[in-house]
């Protein structure tokens, strides 16, 4: 690499660097962890370039996350991001598997290399909160610097290497609203796997596509991203979904208007079952009203000031609204309770008995419209009735609250308030028919069947739809139910009762923990020409050295054809020799007369016949020249022998060092072990865990995928509204209940209704209840 590729653009002063990318827009990661300040295990060391810090990863004890602060600080900045790009320097340890950044929460976002594999991953959740890894063939741990830019623009996934553009991709779009309290980790997966080892430089995070230009200035944006893409296709959505709306309004707006022309209204009241002309007053108990532009108002009847005399107090009288001055005089009457239990009351000269009724003796009597007399220790006094609100100080006179007008009431979608004495109804619009005191529906869709709750679920009519819970003894979310073991059904095996689990095809054990291993238990016979490879749960019949695949990709095999090695020049015959093919292999033979040395080219050198060597590239596999013919093969491990390469042979290392923790926290691997886990094929390798996607057998001829919960690999599907894996022809529009046409992966909510939620999947309209609404 040219040492001017690496030339550092971000603008100190910040200004604009050729990337159009402000300051705001980019966090650089090392900065923000303050790295080589407290994390152990770092330390700094010379970059590639001087103009920024680089840190040395080196240490499998480090503890290099992000505080609660700052981690909160940096995903606000990724939250509901759609497009942004990773961007950092980096120097990785041969033969070192690692973590490259990781926002931990069940892994949500995660860059991972790994040099057992040659793989750079990047795991992240999809939209429907699905676990993916997109998986790039390439090389990256070689003890040599590389630049990587990750650039995400929804769907469009760009992978540039030393400002080569080695991947573009479209993908399920990543999900990015980043669960609270996800943690920030960088060169590990979190506290005990995922270890980096060696240096990085200039990590940063670009919240915009095509960030890469930052690395790279002489590489321009030439094409608009999937997310420029889609954004015109939402707002051409959101111009349909408008103009569907506003047609159905203006429909009624000119079908009231219909029904007004020729009509005249003449402003009346009503109140109590009477009707009142417009101007007209009275009276109503205490209240003075009059009926004004078609509504009743009242106000409580003004009573002026008092000023009783000396021997008399202000009382409320019998029908009167308000108080009256009267002589406080009366005869105290004997009283049968012990005198202990006589209290004195501040409004009365006579004592009563501790209980005593107040409101028999006729406090009840002042107690008049729509309010109830209640005892009190030292006296009675007036509560307005549910529903109601005083009009007088004492709450003897009470008028009724019309929870309809002041919006106190909780009628829902699809029915209208009616005001009644002290309480409302929620009166059903015509056609609908009831749900709740509260709510209407347009039909019952448990009554009728015309709902997908499971057989095993209960179904509940909601507004304009319904909702499925699992009867008790199983599990699910009300659509699909199954039975509840005690004990989960591994790989993708279902309970079908109580601790029982069938088992998927190529699995067995009670809980289906075993996969069948096809090839030695003699369940397939493949060809001749191919050997047969036992993956979980399925295998492959894969052609053996010497032959190839013609293109037809048979399932045992027989589409393996001979590779002639002499015309495509992959042989290792020496020069003095002549190159002969053979059914899946070749010869080097003498020519007649001549006498051959028998030696062989390898790697564009000679080895001599007899000659046994080691690989350069891979020390763990030892060749020979066998007349001109070169033969390789792994070395052979013997755990028995106290000199066995560990490095070769990880199966024999014994030390505790080398072992590694399962992902449970509970169980431990030795170094050359190997287990699946979440539908990832792990491997321990001298301490550290190696996982990659589990191979799936290929899926033909399917419009239409779903991978059934609990499995790992995706099935074919003739209902399109059940799959979850579908690439969206935007030629294959749908039509929805107003006749707009919507683009296939567009989502709307149906109108008329809060909770029902459709999309649009290659020409076929899927409706569900939102769980958000439940």
């Amino acid at each position: 690499m040219n040492e001017h590729m690496w030339s550092y653009v971000l603008n100190k002063k910040g200004e604009l660097d050729r990337s159009g990318a402000e300051p705001a827009q980019r966090v650089d990661v090392l900065e923000e962890l303050k790295l080589g300040e407290s994390f152990s295990g770092v330390l700094q060391v010379r970059g590639f370039h001087n103009q920024s810090r680089a840190f040395l990863f080196q240490d499998s004890w480090r503890n290099v996350r992000a505080s609660a602060a700052v981690a909160e600080g940096l995903l606000q900045k990724l939250r509901g991001r759609i497009e942004f790009t990773l961007l950092l320097t980096l120097k990785q340890e041969r033969l070192n598997s690692g973590v490259i950044l990781s926002i931990h929460h069940s892994e949500f976002l995660e860059l991972e290399s790994s040099a057992p594999r040659n793989e750079i991953r990047l795991h992240y959740h999809t939209q429907d909160q699905r676990p993916h890894t997109e998986v790039f063939p390439y090389r990256l741990a070689d003890d040599r610097w590389h630049k990587i830019s990750v650039g995400v623009s929804s769907s469009h996934i760009v992978l540039h290497v030393d400002c080569s553009r080695i991947y573009e991709r479209v993908v399920d779009t990543p999900a990015m609203d980043i669960p609270a309290l996800s943690s920030v980790w960088l060169g590990q997966r979190n506290a005990a796997h995922g270890f980096y080892k060696g240096i990085m430089q200039d990590v940063q995070l670009v919240l915009m596509p095509q960030g890469h230009i930052s690395q790279c200035p002489d590489l321009n944006r030439t094409c608009p991203t999937c997310n420029d893409f889609h954004g015109l296709v939402q707002k051409i959505m959101e111009l349909q979904d408008l103009l569907a709306k506003t047609s159905k309004q203006l429909a009624r707006a000119e079908e009231k208007m219909k029904s007004l022309d020729g009509c005249y209204c003449e402003k009346t009241c009503s109140l109590d079952g009477e009707v009142y002309r417009e101007g007209d007053a009275w009276i109503d108990g205490c209240r003075n009203c009059t009926c004004s532009n078609g509504t009743v108002k009242c106000e409580a009847v003004y009573c002026p000031p008092l000023l009783c005399a000396p021997d008399t107090a202000p009382t409320y009288m019998p029908g009167a609204c308000c108080k009256e001055c009267q002589l406080d005089d009366p005869p105290c009457p004997e009283l049968n309770c012990p005198e202990l239990e006589q209290i004195s009351l501040t409004d009365r000269c006579c004592k009563v008995c501790r209980g005593h009724d107040f409101c028999a003796e006729g406090s009840s009597q002042i107690c008049v419209e729509n309010s109830e007399c209640v005892n009190l220790e030292a006296g009675a006094c007036c509560s307005c009735k549910d529903g109601f609100r005083s009009l007088r100080d004492d709450s003897a006179y009470c008028q009724d609250i019309d929870e309809c007008a002041e919006g106190k009431h909780y009628c829902r979608e699809n029915t209208v308030c009616v005001n009644t004495p002290g309480s409302f109804m929620c009166i059903c619009h015509t056609g609908y028919i009831r749900i709740d005191d509260y709510s209407c529906t347009e039909h019952d869709e448990c009554v009728t069947g015309q709902h997908d709750c499971d057989e095993n679920a209960l179904c509940f009519n909601t507004v304009g739809g319904h909702s499925c819970s699992c009867k008790p003894g199983f599990v699910g979310n009300g659509t699909v139910c199954r039975a509840l073991c005690d004990g989960l059904c591994q790989n993708g095996g279902s309970c079908i009762s109580p601790d029982t689990c069938i088992c998927q095809q190529g699995f067995t054990g009670k809980r289906c923990e075993t996969d069948i291993d096809e090839c030695l238990d003699g369940f397939v016979e493949c060809d001749s020409r191919a050997t047969c490879v036992n993956l979980p749960g399925w295998y492959h019949c894969e052609c053996r050295d010497g032959y190839h695949d013609n293109g037809m990709f048979s399932a045992n095999g027989e589409s393996c054809e001979d590779i002639d090695e002499c015309e495509m020049e992959r042989h290792s015959c020496a020069n003095d020799t002549v190159c002969f093919n053979m059914d899946g292999s070749y010869d080097c033979r003498c020519p007649h007369g001549k006498n051959c040395s028998g030696d062989c080219v390898h790697d564009n050198k000679v080895k001599h016949n007899s000659q046994i060597w080691v690989l350069d590239s891979d020390r763990c596999s030892v060749c020979s020249c066998q007349n001109g013919l070169v033969m390789c093969r792994r070395m052979v491990c013997d755990c028995d022998n106290p000199t066995a390469d560990l490095f070769c042979c990880p199966e024999c290392d014994p030390r505790i060092s080398s072992q590694c923790l399962h992902q449970n926290g509970v169980l431990t691997y030795s170094s050359g072990d190997s287990w699946v886990e979440n539908c990832q094929q792990c491997q321990c390798l001298r301490g550290e865990v190696d996982c990659w996607p589990i191979s799936c057998p290929p899926v033909q001829d399917c419009e239409f995928t779903a991978i059934p919960e609990g499995e790992c690999c995706p099935r074919c599907v003739t209902n399109p509204c059940q799959a979850n894996t579908i690439s969206n022809d935007i030629t294959k529009t749908c039509t929805d209940e107003h006749g707009i046409s919507r683009f296939s992966g567009s989502t709307w909510t149906k109108h008329g209704t809060e909770c029902i939620l459709c999309q649009c999947k290659n020409g076929h309209v899927c409706c569900s209840v939102d769980p958000l609404c439940l």
